[in-house]
């Protein structure tokens, strides 16, 4: 693990910790962000010795006061780059089916709004930064997910509503082997979305680029074209985001 990479790691404790809302334990926190709970152990102890993290009776672990603005700002700072890719590219897609695309990020168990792009409809999908997204509803959590390893598909699988977990499950596997995520009104009623991931020089998922509309306005050409062309601009992304990461 880089250093850039664990510093992101070390956010990500500080995001799981935020979005639980109590505290938790080293092995609870290996499991939801994931990481190996060897890793997540000597991850806590740092936060810990530097005064961001507090241990709390019987291994419990909690967050200071201000930690959350501070740990939003650094996931900014690494974010920039993948930032500064995508605007070209989201603001040309978006130009290209004028509707809205979305860069979404995981953040713990959770995906974020971290920028996006607006068509000139009248009507059309509205969004903000820092808007919150379930893994295992819509296609910007779904697109993140079934590219997460195993242990961390499975810990939301578990968390999951049981009246859809094996649905979940199948619909994960499709999306892994189309390269992309389409759903109608999981998260907004009659909006349709179209996302697909995006990968860092590692082949780890770090991002899922999406389009979404109103679903009356994607006839089956019209879904077709958006299907390729989503896939296109993510993989456009992650081919842009491994050579700077390597340069």
């Amino acid at each position: 693990m880089n250093q850039t990479q664990t510093v992101g790691r070390a956010l990500d404790i500080l995001f799981v910790l935020a979005e639980s809302g109590k505290t938790l334990t080293v092995g609870e926190i290996a499991e939801r962000v994931p990481l190996p709970e060897s890793t997540a152990y000597r991850l806590v102890k740092t936060l810990e010795l530097n005064g961001v993290i507090e241990r709390k009776e019987k291994g419990q672990i909690s967050l200071g006061m201000r930690i959350m603005d501070l740990a939003r700002s650094l996931h900014q700072q690494i974010d920039q780059n993948l930032l500064t890719i995508s605007r070209p590219i989201m603001d040309s897609l978006t130009e290209r089916l004028n509707e809205t695309s979305l860069l979404v990020v995981r953040r713990g168990d959770v995906g974020v709004t971290v920028q996006f792009a607006e068509g000139n409809r009248l009507i059309g999908y509205l969004t903000k930064n820092g808007k919150i997204h379930q893994l295992d509803r819509g296609a910007s959590g779904k697109s993140i997910l079934a590219f997460e390893n195993t242990k961390f598909i499975n810990g939301i699988i578990k968390e999951a509503d049981e009246t859809f977990r094996e649905e979940l499950v199948q619909e994960l596997k499709k999306i892994r082997h189309q390269g992309y995520a389409q759903t109608v009104g999981e998260v907004d009623s009659d909006t349709l979305a179209v996302a697909a991931p995006i990968f860092d020089e590692n082949d780890s998922v770090i991002a899922s680029l999406s389009i979404l509309g109103p679903k009356e306005r994607f006839p089956e050409e019209i879904l077709s074209k958006t299907i390729e062309e989503v896939v296109k601009s993510a993989n456009e992304i992650t081919k842009k985001v491994k050579k700077n990461q390597l340069s």
